[in-house]
């Protein structure tokens, strides 16, 4: 067992090192189109302001009485006068399998489409697919209380430039207060509206989020070979491939 658990050590990597050269190649091309929009980052000694729960938006004694469909249409409500921020109600069960690969595996790296990309998708054959430009951004778990999640997203260029103080342009929150008796997680999303990607894009970033994490529950070979592909990365296994990641993110199948 020691032979075998000093193996892995060895033959671990760190898979940001080895995203290095895509990473550079995206970033030449931005920078030489003037493209690039990079958020300041956050300054270290900030205050750590106190995380928002559920009753930062709605008074939980006089919402635990309505039921589903007019807790929805509240949490919609609240936010449907933002047009930086998305919303939704996520089945508890859902969540649960979301939150325990999440607690396993607290980063990852997902793939977008530039925006060159999305615009030429229409034009673009089939067999182009895998040729299209891709910027990498980074995904970090946060779990800031009992019944709070936080999920935080930035682009892997300025994840290395800054590390912890890299400000997020894509905030989201799980808050749980109301799974155990009605059976959902309420969800907010906020993109920062200086960040250079739309609420469209994020939620293409949400999206796969929720596949990688094995949210649908397909019980499908794709979907395996994603959560495993999360997991590798998480341990530095050999076995993950940014190759291999942009494929599964652009398969239809769940």
């Amino acid at each position: 067992d020691t032979i075998e658990q000093t193996k892995k050590q060895l033959n671990a990597i760190d898979p940001l090192k080895e995203l290095d050269d895509y990473e550079q190649a995206v970033n030449l091309r931005d920078s030489l189109s003037g493209k690039k929009k990079t958020l300041d980052p956050i300054q270290p000694g900030t205050p750590t302001k106190p995380y928002k729960t559920l009753e930062s938006y709605l008074v939980l004694e006089k919402i635990r009485e309505l039921d589903v469909q007019h807790l929805e249409f509240l949490w919609r409500a609240k936010f449907q006068g933002d047009p930086q921020s998305l919303v939704a109600v996520v089945p508890g069960d859902t969540f649960d399998v979301r939150y325990g690969h999440a607690r396993a595996n607290p980063t990852f790296v997902l793939p977008l489409p530039t925006a060159d990309a999305q615009l030429a998708e229409a034009d673009r054959a089939p067999a182009d697919a895998d040729t299209a430009p891709m910027e990498v951004h980074f995904v970090q778990w946060s779990f800031v209380g009992p019944k709070t999640t936080h999920c935080m997203i930035t682009t892997l260029m300025e994840y290395k430039l800054h590390k912890e103080y890299a400000r997020p342009h894509t905030t989201l929150s799980f808050h749980q207060e109301l799974e155990d008796d009605k059976g959902i997680v309420l969800m907010s999303c906020h993109v920062d509206k200086d960040a250079a990607i739309t609420p469209a894009e994020s939620q293409i970033l949400l999206l796969n989020l929720q596949r990688f994490y094995g949210a649908f529950r397909t019980n499908s070979d794709i979907e395996h070979q994603r959560v495993q592909l999360v997991r590798d990365f998480n341990s530095g296994s050999p076995g993950f491939s940014m190759e291999k990641c942009i494929e599964l993110s652009q398969s239809l199948d769940n």
